[in-house]
């Protein structure tokens, strides 16, 4: 059974937010405004200067393993970067304890541990020491690191005219081949190219198959489900979930959808654009259950049930997909649904079913709609903002879906008569 190396017992951190609206120069109009405002109302914090307490990490205990892989995820502001710090000795936590056993190395900002004026040698045999290894310990794996970072060619060169890409090129280099006992790395990684993610993470691998233990942060939940074993999911401070990373990531996934409809009904919804026609129930489907999470191997099925509140002919139907940022990168799936007219109170269900490996894995936006048969006229408008889940795709291997695209139409519709 392998040895505890981390353990964070109760640690909390609390920083002192001050409230003030005060420059170091003010002019008579500013000084005279806010003698104003404070008559006004005399318990303004932006007036009075006043303070208040915030906790980045509140009352945080959990164990790590050797050769332990974990992720820590979460949202901005959930305290993931403040404990990387904690664990770091960077910042020193308010209350409870930290025993780490062993070395630790760090990749928590570009430029972390590197001093701008020096070059990219220099650099790395100041980090070597900062880390405690002997001279003839970094020179051993000097022709590694250089050979890893690929920036031979600028070593050197001092760091301070390196590129945001090769700064982190470099640092990771150090980091993982200084053979630290904990290796720790924040978003980071985020800055360099495609390439060089992946060789990382095959380097983190390589690093706690040797034993070492790996701490992760990354808003990537495919590169987190890739290299961890184990997650916490921190939310405001505090441990949310901890344990299995698949878990971890579905809890997240869950929780960042925000509005979740299942089994509920949307025939009440008061959002409609004519209303000749409304979906009265969405459900993504999944071995005969209501599911929006899918794996990349698997195929994917949507059962809509739509109810016609007056004679419709030929009624349409519109598709459209967007990616993390809200841009639609599937927007031209239309089709009708039936070509004879759909009678008043009417109902029908069809399903619309998408080929396994058809996206690559991450979060969707859905939208429908349904129409006339010559989409000038729309009946009614369903949003992920609002109505539905996002549909989530979760990876499965890295070398299974990195070559994977989007069909150009991957959508089939069956009418379930």
């Amino acid at each position: 059974m392998s040895k505890t190396i981390i353990t964070v017992e109760n640690v909390g951190k609390k920083y002192t937010l001050k409230h003030q609206n005060s420059e170091q120069y003010s002019s008579l109009r500013d000084v005279l405004a806010n003698t104003a405002k404070s008559i006004i109302n005399p318990k303004s914090k932006l007036l009075s200067g006043a303070s208040e307490e915030f906790w980045a990490l509140d009352d945080i205990s959990f164990d790590v393993k050797q050769g332990e892989r974990l992720g820590v995820i979460g949202r901005n502001g959930a305290g993931k970067s403040t404990l990387l710090k904690v664990l770091s000795r960077i910042v020193t936590p308010t209350k409870g304890r930290i025993t780490i056993d062993g070395r630790v190395a760090s990749l928590l900002e570009v430029g972390t541990g590197f001093h701008p004026e020096l070059s990219g040698r220099e650099n790395i045999f100041l980090n070597g020491s900062i880390l405690g290894m002997s001279k003839s310990e970094i020179k051993s794996k000097f022709d590694e690191i250089v050979a890893f970072s690929e920036v031979e060619k600028f070593l050197d060169t001092p760091v301070k005219r390196y590129s945001s890409g090769m700064y982190v090129r470099l640092a990771f280099a150090v980091a993982a081949h200084l053979e630290p006992e904990i290796l720790i790395v924040d978003e980071v990684l985020a800055v360099g190219d495609a390439e060089f993610q992946k060789k990382c993470m095959g380097k983190m691998k390589d690093v706690s198959g040797e034993g070492r233990t790996v701490i992760f942060v990354s808003h990537n939940m495919q590169a987190v489900s890739n290299l961890c074993d184990t997650g916490i999911l921190l939310n405001k401070g505090k441990v949310e979930i901890q344990g299995k990373v698949e878990d971890c990531i579905k809890k997240y996934m869950t929780s960042s959808r925000g509005i979740n409809l299942t089994g509920l009904s949307l025939s009440d919804r008061l959002s409609r654009t004519s209303g000749g026609v409304f979906f009265e129930e969405v459900k993504g489907i999944k071995n005969g259950e209501e599911c929006w999470d899918f794996n990349f191997d698997e195929d994917i099925a949507i059962n809509f049930k739509v109810t016609a509140s007056k004679d419709v002919p030929s009624l349409g139907f519109y598709i459209a997909v967007r990616n993390p940022f809200s841009e639609e990168i599937i927007s031209n799936f239309k089709t009708v649904i039936c070509n004879s007219t759909l009678q008043k109170d009417e109902s029908r269900v069809f399903t619309v079913s998408v080929p396994k490996k058809s996206f690559r894995p991450g979060q969707y936006g859905l939208y429908f709609a349904l129409s006339n048969s010559e989409y000038k006229e729309f009946y009614d408008v369903l949003d992920n903002n609002v109505n539905i889940p996002m549909l989530n795709i979760n990876p499965i291997s890295m070398d299974a879906h990195e070559n994977a695209g989007f069909v150009s139409l991957p959508f089939n519709l069956k009418i379930n008569d």
